[in-house]
């Protein structure tokens, strides 16, 4: 069974850092495109990051390019983002989600976890 679980989200100042993980279960996300996106309130959900099997394929946001980094450890079938000199506008539900495209486009994506709030304010 597919599961994605995200974790790591919280309030945090302008300004701050924060590192999100998704865990990967009933498949192994190395051989997927795996995505980060994010919902504000009354706002549609966005694709923040993603990749695919190859490091060259990172695909980042404009809004977040040079503040967000997207990683895995294959060992422990993880994906992270790691989210530095954040804005309150990053502020929303961040959900980790796997597909078959390497696209920021939430269409592309099946499978999604449940999501991690993240509140940047000060």
């Amino acid at each position: 069974q597919v599961q994605l679980v995200e974790s790591g989200g919280g309030l945090v100042r302008p300004g701050g850092s924060l590192t999100l993980s998704c865990v990967a279960s009933g498949f192994a996300s190395r051989y997927y495109s795996i995505g980060w996106f994010r919902q504000a309130p009354g706002k549609e959900r966005e694709g923040v990051a993603c990749f695919g099997y190859s490091e060259e394929s990172k695909t980042y946001a404009d809004s977040v390019k040079g503040r967000f980094t997207i990683s895995r450890d294959n060992a422990k079938n993880t994906v992270y983002l790691q989210m530095n000199s954040l804005k309150p506008e990053d502020t929303g539900v961040y959900y980790c989600a796997r597909g078959g495209l390497i696209s920021l486009a939430p269409l592309a994506y099946i499978d999604w976890g449940q999501g991690t709030q993240v509140t940047v304010s000060s």
